[in-house]
């Protein structure tokens, strides 16, 4: 075992001491019985507000046909045929093949640029850095529906159109603004004794990066791979618009299928919204762990 993999050890008994010890502090600092009632009345409360709409939606994609729709009223009968017309009249199976194929590509690939920038801009110095970040930050505040169209021109013009790359390329650029700025405050000042370290052994900037600070900051890299991946997978308007051929069009394109100029399918639209969003829901349930822990503390360092 190197130096390095000893300092990355004993970093990481640190911050599981370090968790011990606020778990602890925190044990101590309980609040009273009535404030936590008070908190779990009103946290149960929103959570039921954001549960409503998802069950009406259930409801709605079970509904036979000829029955009226009653809102959050349960049907006379169950019909789980509506998933099925769902899924072959948007034609799921190229929909569904299609974002994957695209999310495969995006979120490995704006993940690992967006490691390198927030690394680059917490830990080094360099001529004209905080200019180039705010440049990054620009990303953040400037709707991408203004460039769409001349954004479409030029994928044209490079020859990207007509395959996954016309939506891969500018979806990783879309998210590189909030990647850069999601790992830059994820590094953060608490990495600086790590990269100190790992100089004295004589490790370089790529190895202090992969087997020292990467392996301190897995849960907040876990929280963006699930944002890029629900970010990508819901993509509408850029596949809408850039994609052109129905067979390189994404989930989300399917809902359109079943609204039309005067009528629409409210129970094929609501079975083809659960379907789009089992992929996701999927992806979150498997790394909520990770998620929420890289929310509330990956995400607000520095």
């Amino acid at each position: 075992m190197t130096v390095t993999d000893t300092i990355a050890s004993k970093a990481s008994r640190a911050r599981t001491a370090k968790r011990s010890s606020d778990g602890l502090v925190s044990a101590a600092r309980r609040p009273p019985v009535r404030a936590q009632v008070v908190s779990h009345v009103i946290l149960g409360f929103f959570t039921l507000f954001t549960l409503l709409p998802l069950v009406s939606i259930l409801l709605i994609s079970l509904y036979p046909d000829g029955q009226l729709i009653r809102g959050l009223a349960l049907p006379e009968s169950i019909n789980f045929g509506n998933y099925a017309r769902a899924w072959d009249t948007a034609n799921f199976t190229v929909l569904m093949t299609n974002s994957a194929i695209v999310a495969i590509f995006v979120v490995p690939i704006a993940s690992f640029i967006s490691i390198l920038g927030g690394y680059a801009f917490a830990t080094m110095r360099f001529r004209g850095k905080n200019v180039l970040f705010l440049i990054f930050l620009l990303g953040l505040l400037l709707p991408y529906e203004a460039p769409i169209v001349p954004l479409y021109y030029d994928m044209n013009m490079l020859g990207l159109t007509g395959s996954h790359f016309t939506l891969i390329v500018p979806e990783i650029a879309l998210f590189l603004s909030f990647g850069v700025f999601w790992m830059r405050a994820a590094f953060g000042d608490d990495t600086q004794t790590l990269i100190e370290a790992a100089r004295i052994d004589g490790a370089n900037s790529w190895t202090t990066l992969w087997r020292v600070l990467v392996p301190s900051i897995k849960p907040a890299i876990v929280t963006l791979l699930v944002l890029f991946f629900m970010w990508s997978w819901n993509e509408f308007l850029l596949a809408l618009v850039l994609a052109g051929s129905a067979n390189l069009q994404t989930a989300p394109a399917g809902i359109g299928m079943f609204l039309g100029e005067r009528v629409s399918d409210l129970r094929g639209l609501a079975a083809a919204a659960i379907i789009m969003s089992i992929p996701p829901l999927l992806v979150y349930i498997f790394l909520q762990r990770s998620f929420i822990q890289g929310v509330t503390s990956g995400g607000v360092k520095g």
